[in-house]
């Protein structure tokens, strides 16, 4: 991250011992001191707008669109991603993301490595990633802000807050029985980050479904 500008990182849920030697990392001292750490990555990418996750698709399915990663500089480009939080999120190098971990992103960008050998070096993968996104902005110029007119899209904790709300409205409708919360929390979580709405219109929802689960629930009092 030192070596090509990347200065903001979080650490999730950190093995303690390898996290302490990490900090002793030549050149990097200053990153590493600085470093938030998180015990979930909830809490991690909650003021992020747009969450990437990364990974190989040899052995899963992806659930959300999947890029490669010669592609995703241009596509946050198109996106107008200048100016907002972005994060890109990589999971331990034994496994790498789960699949509910990677109900937080918007994207999968995936590195295009042989057929024979996809699964990468944590560290190589992190560095490939980050001098591809370094090379693009230097073409670019460092792009441009966004501008005036732009929407402001909803941080991934405002999302998590109203996908709160939905759940607690299907339960009290009798759409979603108890066996089947687990799988529908985790398909909304993705509905609403394939939706992308922006932080007016989660307001508005969250508004919408806050006023259908007070006028639900059997005991609230009538004036």
């Amino acid at each position: 991250m030192a070596n090509f500008g990347f200065p903001h990182l979080t650490v999730v849920a950190p093995y303690e011992p390898h996290w302490r030697e990490a900090k002793s990392a030549v050149g990097a001292e200053e990153l590493l001191q600085n470093a938030r750490c998180t015990q979930s990555l909830a809490e991690a990418v909650a003021d992020c707008t747009l969450v990437i996750g990364t990974g190989t698709l040899t052995h899963r399915k992806s659930e959300q669109p999947v890029v490669s990663l010669p592609d995703l500089a241009p596509l946050l480009e198109s996106k107008g991603a200048h100016g907002a939080r972005v994060a890109l999120v990589f999971g331990p190098e034994k496994h790498g993301l789960t699949r509910e971990d990677l109900s937080w992103c918007q994207l999968l960008v995936e590195i295009p490595t042989d057929a024979h050998q996809p699964s990468m070096n944590l560290g190589q993968a992190v560095a490939v990633c980050l001098y591809e996104l370094a090379s693009s902005a230097a073409r670019a110029g460092n792009g441009q802000p966004l501008s005036d007119e732009a929407i402001p899209a909803a941080p991934s904790a405002s999302l998590d807050l109203l996908a709160g709300v939905i759940e607690q409205t299907m339960a009290a409708a009798g759409y979603s029985p108890r066996a089947m919360q687990p799988a529908n929390r985790h398909d909304l979580r993705l509905l609403l980050r394939r939706l992308a709405p922006s932080a007016r219109d989660t307001r508005r929802m969250l508004g919408l479904f806050r006023r259908i689960l007070w006028t639900l629930k059997p005991d609230r009092k009538r004036k």
